[in-house]
Formats: C-alpha cells, structure tokens, sequence
C-alpha cells in the first residue's frame, strides 16, 4: 500500500513539475534586453498567424501588436516576437495610441528593423533595439537621455547611416531637440548640433548623410519654420520659403523635404486649424540648391 502511495505521489509530483515547466517557459516576458541578448527567432505556433494582424508593413516586413511586440519578414506567415516590454515602446510625455506604435518611432526593412523605446523613470535614456538579422537576434543601443520625451523618430538612409531626432523636456510652448546620427548601422550613434531654438518640433528628417531639416512651429504657426543642415548637423540655417502673398497665414507647417526626380520637394500644410478649401490643399515648394530656398510651384492635395 506505501509503494501504491509513494507512486501515486511521484506520479503527481511529475505532472506538476511538467506543467509548472511549461508555464514558465510560454509566459510572456516583461524584461527588456541586455545589450548582449540575442534571442533565437521563435515562429509562431500554427494557428496564431491568425490571429495576428499587421499594423503597419512595409513590403513583406510588418508589425502585430497586442499585449507584446511581433514581427514578420514574409508578409505574415510568420511571425517572431519582439523581446521588448510593450510599455517602454510608449513612455514619455507622448503615449501615442497604444493600439499601434508611435508614429515614426520605428525602421521596418528586410535588411534593418529598429524600434525607439524609453527606459528609465527619473533619468530617462531613450534607445534603440535593432535587427540585422531578420528578427533572428537583436541589438541593443543606448541614444541618450532626455526627461519625458515628446517627439520621435528614427530612419535609415542605406545600410549604414541612419539618424535619429527626438524631443522632450518641454514646458509650456518650448523644449529641447536632439539630434544623432549613425554611420555603422545603429551600434553606436553621435550626437550632432541642433539650431539654437526651443519651439516645438513639428518633424525632422535627413535626406542623405550630410543634408538634414527640422520643421518647428505646431502651435498656431503662422508661416514655416524650417532649418537645414548641408553638412551633416554641424551647423544649421534658416531656410527660405518663398509664401505668395496669396497664400499668407494659409500655408503655415512645413514637412519634411524628399527627392522627385532631380527635384527637392518640399510640402507646406495649414497646420491643424487650417480651412482654405477646406484644409485639403498643400502647398508644393521646389529648391534648386539642396534646401537653403524654396520657391512656390502649385497647390496640391492635401493627401499628395
């Protein structure tokens, strides 16, 4: 009867060993990684590719989000989780929606994947976890520091350089602005200068290593504010938009520069209270002299 007992009792004991184990093994983890850890990329058990559904994709390469981070680099047919709790994705001063990432807060390509993230309370760093492996193993960065965050935004111009602006310390209508670059693929990034001006960021950008711009202004502007940097964020100037007097006080905002062609091109919205033509109208701007002047070229849709 005692071996019947002490049987049953091992038995019993295995069981609850066997399922304590796959507990463990399968609860979601709330850590964020060291700069050393390189996770295997698990896919997902069959089924749960049903379940998940992208957010935002570039090509094959997207994001899922629920109560953690997932990636996939075959349109969702796999997908590998992120190892990055889902709170420090939206710490700071701006918490964005939470049902999706922050806007501009993250690099989706089949060669780099990087999403900004917050760590800290009282001294915050912001950071960047990167992969060049297709989600395989991940990278870990420290960027900077900066109290409560407000503005982010990280991009890659080729496999090598990349750049990253975020904002924060604000207080009423101004705050600081950051600026770095990386020239090695994300592992380490430098800070460069920023112009020595405290409204708040509207957006930034760079459109090659040494040509960059940072558009201010996002409370009641009345005509664009935006810098530019020709040698890669050592000095920066005033750039010179040439508004009709038509459109004064109409075409306030500007975005941020991009390449059509041989062109610079440059849109210039109506901020959030605009209502000529029922705000649905751009202005475009072209620069022949890599952004230092922008002349008027014709109004646009607003979706353009």
């Amino acid at each position: 009867m005692k071996k019947i007992i002490i049987g049953g009792c091992a038995c019993l004991a295995g069981i609850g060993i066997g399922v304590g184990t796959y507990l463990f093994e399968t609860a979601p983890s709330t850590h964020l990684p060291s700069k050393t850890e390189t996770p295997q990329q698990q896919e997902s058990p069959p089924g749960n590719g049903d379940t998940l559904q992208t957010v935002e994709s570039n090509g094959p390469v997207g994001y899922a989000l629920t109560d953690e981070l997932h990636i996939t680099y075959d349109e969702g047919r796999h997908w590998s989780r992120v190892p990055i709790g889902i709170e420090a994705l939206f710490a700071g001063e701006y918490n964005g929606q939470e049902n999706e990432l922050i806007e501009q807060s993250f690099f989706l390509s089949e060669d780099l994947t990087a999403f900004l993230y917050v760590e800290g309370a009282d001294d915050q760093r912001v950071k960047l976890l990167y992969s060049l492996e297709q989600g395989h193993t991940w990278n870990d960065t420290d960027i900077g520091g900066m109290i409560a965050p407000r503005f982010r935004k990280v991009g890659f111009l080729n496999e090598d350089d990349g750049y990253v602006v975020y904002t924060g310390e604000r207080t009423m209508s101004s705050e600081a602005t950051k600026v770095y670059m990386t020239h090695d693929s994300g592992e380490t990034w430098t800070e460069v200068s920023h112009p020595d001006h405290y409204r708040l960021l509207y957006d930034g950008n760079f459109i090659d290593e040494k040509t960059g711009f940072l558009s201010y202004g996002i409370l009641n502007p009345e005509e664009p504010d935006l810098y530019v940097t020709q040698d890669g964020g050592q000095s920066w100037v005033p750039a010179r938009i040439e508004i009709p007097d038509e459109y004064h006080l109409i075409f306030t905002t500007a975005e941020t520069p991009y390449v059509e062609g041989n062109d610079l091109v440059l849109l210039v919205n109506q901020g959030s209270s605009g209502d000529y033509k029922g705000g649905k109208v751009k202005g475009k701007f072209i620069s022949k002299d890599n952004g230092l002047s922008w002349s008027f070229q014709k109004e646009v849709d607003a979706d353009e």
